[in-house]
């Protein structure tokens, strides 16, 4: 496992309990946010070809929130702490840990792909092998959405939910992103931007795709 995925996944091991209580909610106040969600469970349940699958799915508030709007959906996460706080609070949901570089699916399974600000923490020359990996288990058609902060740097963050921690993570160019995902072989339905709430440095982008 390379070393960037270690830090990753004991960074969030560390604060997992905390942010599942913190953000339990937060997608309440995001309107945005969850037209996008609905948008992606519409497009998923047409295929009626398998799950959802929530890449870096953390301690599951949005995988929950997908299976609420009826379409069939499983969780994928790096860190254990994190799958086991996603197992707590949704005992009724699949969750299991694994990465998204290489995903324990067979190709042509997934009905959709949801990466929620999970690739923040992928080194940017690996983004192209993530994007492959995702094409590969998609059904032909099927939606895949992302969603990541908008800029072109990289971040160390040193604290994290009041806990010491170290990992790095990358805000990144929603038409750099574009491109890479029109080399793997899909196709942009919208690009989403939206400006910085209170509290949020710079602006969220997303962006929603079909696999061709």
């Amino acid at each position: 496992m390379e070393p960037d995925v270690l830090a990753t996944r004991a960074a969030y091991d560390l604060v997992a309990d905390r942010y599942a209580d913190l953000l339990r909610f937060e997608l309440d106040g995001l309107p945005l946010e969850r037209a996008l969600l609905g948008a992606l469970a519409e497009l998923a349940r047409s295929n009626d070809a398998g799950p959802l699958v929530d890449v870096g799915c953390g301690p599951g508030r949005i995988t929950a929130h997908l299976a609420s709007l009826g379409v069939p959906v499983r969780g994928i996460d790096p860190s254990p702490g994190m799958i086991a706080a996603a197992r707590r609070d949704h005992p009724s949901l699949a969750f299991e840990v694994g990465s998204m570089e290489r995903l324990d699916l067979a190709d042509r399974s997934a009905a959709g792909i949801l990466a929620w600000y999970s690739l923040i923490h992928i080194p940017p020359p690996r983004l192209e092998a993530v994007l492959a990996e995702f094409s590969c288990v998609l059904v032909p058609d099927g939606p895949l959405l992302l969603a990541f902060q908008a800029g072109n740097e990289k971040r160390r963050i040193t604290e994290a939910y009041s806990s010491r921690v170290s990992l790095d993570a990358y805000r990144l160019d929603p038409a750099v992103l574009t491109e890479m995902l029109s080399r793997h072989g899909f196709a942009l339905v919208s690009s989403t931007r939206r400006e910085p709430r209170e509290g949020e440095k710079t602006a969220q982008a997303f962006l929603l795709a079909s696999r061709r």
